[in-house]
């Protein structure tokens, strides 16, 4: 069974903050890197063909890194880092 992807309200925050999209992070979530986490949580990274500007300059690469809480019914999205590269 797939478990769905639910988002924190600190999550949807700091997605809208630092330029992630829903569309993403579920991506992320589901065929991304799995890496550690603390708390028992994990992360899951993944690279996005970017090229454009964020903060007033360039870039080709944005990286997004989710932390997730696996609960037993669902994948809780607790927040979201994104970096470009």
């Amino acid at each position: 069974m797939i478990k769905p992807v639910h988002f924190s309200h600190h999550a949807l925050l700091q997605m809208a903050e630092r330029g992630a999209t829903r569309e993403e992070v579920v991506e992320t979530v589901r065929s991304g890197e799995r890496v550690p986490a603390k708390r028992g949580r994990h992360g899951y990274r993944k690279n996005f063909q970017y090229e454009r500007l964020w903060g007033g300059r360039y870039y080709a690469i944005k990286q997004v890194l989710a932390i997730v809480a696996d609960e037993p019914d669902k994948l809780v999205v607790v927040t979201v880092y994104t970096f470009y590269f």
